[in-house]
């Protein structure tokens, strides 16, 4: 999408991000916003702007927002997630991808995959984590099959899956892509 642009988050995108991140919830989701789950959508400055090791990245066309990816240092939580999924990705050294949200009629022209990359070399960058970890929906048509190209599967907790019992949930990993100043001689 030629016309869009991927970037982090500034103050005056967040009502447009908040406003796509609901509409998600809503229209896509279908159970429209769980104050639980949804904390963070509040408080997008102080969640993602504001905190150090975390970001917030959009798509933008025009004065659009069309698109969210969301980092922060948190594992998954347990409950409602396994145990040994939270094990896995402890806080603070897991880089979690969410929010990754993209208006219907932009979908299926890469910004989901730039502002995943974008998510990941800041993770990198940022330093102090060791994993990149996300789940899924898999009730979301397309989202699956785009996490499918993008990362590794490391549990599936829906009913169907060999380690059931769940919902329609699969935790994906990423791997860390190298850092930038990692390459190159040394002096």
């Amino acid at each position: 999408h030629a016309h869009c642009q991927v970037r982090y988050a500034t103050p005056n995108d967040l009502p447009g991000a908040r406003a796509l991140m609901l509409d998600t919830f809503h229209q896509d989701f279908g159970y429209g916003f769980v104050p639980h789950w949804h904390a963070d959508v509040v408080d997008l400055q102080g969640s993602y702007l504001d905190h150090p090791r975390h970001t917030l990245i959009v798509a933008v066309h025009g004065d659009e927002v069309i698109g969210t990816t969301a980092v922060n240092s948190s594992g998954p939580a347990h409950p409602p997630h396994p145990r040994h999924m939270a094990e896995r990705f402890p806080c603070d050294s897991t880089a979690q991808l969410l929010r990754v949200y993209v208006r219907a009629a932009h979908r299926r022209l890469g910004l989901a995959r730039r502002m995943v990359d974008l998510a990941c070399a800041f993770a990198t960058e940022e330093g102090g984590y060791n994993r990149i970890y996300l789940h899924t929906n898999t009730d979301i048509p397309g989202a699956e099959p785009f996490w499918r190209k993008t990362a590794e599967e490391v549990f599936d907790a829906r009913p169907t899956g060999e380690h059931g019992p769940g919902v329609s949930t699969v935790h994906f990993e990423i791997p860390m892509p190298a850092r930038a100043d990692a390459a190159g001689p040394t002096a």
